[in-house]
């Protein structure tokens, strides 16, 4: 069942220059310059009340870049969804998957024209992956397009990316969006999956509420904090991989998912605000 909640989110903005976007905000973080001043306006706001905001947009950026070199490399699977694919950034999906097997095959799906028009300038020459333009939150509208259902093999394994998306859905209507899109995966798919989170720590409450703030009460709407048990919930059906060596299968800080090498300096407190987790759908 879809939601019944229509957040701000599902409202594409496109060129309108009085509206900040998820997309442009979230690039303007990584650096991106594909901004307007009404999203610059956002990214200072949250700056002021959190410096180290920055590091959730690079946490979560860097989770998905090695979630997908894994899933190539290891796992060994050759398509992917990409819900919420925002702005074209450096290591792209694609990208990264494309490295590893020229054949994978790899669909975004937005409903930002502007990030529509970007990507499918970038893919123009690459017959293994397509922009499809639906409404990630309404999963019928991905799961029965005809792109999708054209270049994906839904009788296959196949890795769903949902990374930085329910986070910007109002209400409770996660768990059933993520329920639908597991539900029409095959058994041996995995799902990269993150979300701004609650630790339930007062120190790092107040961060995740401090931000939350400027996100649900400012023109762009949406941008919820939750809590592990909420958040766990959207992942039901799935077996959890170890998120590093020594933890469990669990959530993990997104910077604290399979780290790249030693680490050297401890997480910002930012940091620890947004969360990872790769499920395997048994």
């Amino acid at each position: 069942m879809n939601s019944p909640t229509v957040s701000p989110s599902q409202v594409p903005v496109g060129v309108d220059p009085n509206r900040p976007s998820i997309a442009r905000v979230y690039g303007g973080f990584l650096g991106g310059k594909t901004v307007y001043e009404v999203d610059r306006q956002v990214m200072k706001k949250i700056n002021a009340a959190v410096p180290e905001a920055v590091d959730i947009a690079r946490g979560n950026r860097g989770f998905l870049n090695r979630a997908c070199r894994f899933l190539t490399v290891q796992a060994g699977i050759d398509q992917y969804l990409d819900c919420g694919s925002g702005l074209p950034a450096a290591e792209n999906t694609h990208e990264i998957v494309q490295r590893n097997n020229e054949e994978a095959r790899v669909v975004y799906i937005d409903n930002d024209p502007v990030v529509l028009a970007h990507g499918r300038a970038l893919l123009e020459s690459n017959d293994n992956v397509h922009m499809v333009s639906a409404d990630i939150f309404r999963p019928t509208e991905v799961l029965e397009n005809e792109m999708v259902r054209r270049s994906i093999d839904f009788s296959r394994p196949v890795v769903l990316l949902q990374v930085g998306t329910l986070h910007h859905l109002e209400g409770e209507g996660g768990p059933a969006v993520m329920k639908q899109y597991i539900d029409a995966l095959a058994p041996g798919s995995y799902v990269v999956f993150s979300h701004f989170f609650d630790p339930q720590v007062p120190e790092l409450s107040e961060i995740a509420r401090r931000i939350e703030s400027i996100l649900v009460n400012g023109p762009m709407g949406a941008g919820r904090f939750r809590t592990r048990p909420e958040i766990m919930e959207m992942l039901d059906g799935l077996e959890l991989i170890k998120p590093n060596a020594t933890a469990e299968p669990d959530l993990a800080p997104c910077d604290d998912w399979w780290p790249d090498g030693p680490r050297l300096t401890p997480l910002s407190k930012a940091a620890q605000c947004i969360v990872g987790a790769v499920g395997r759908k048994p």
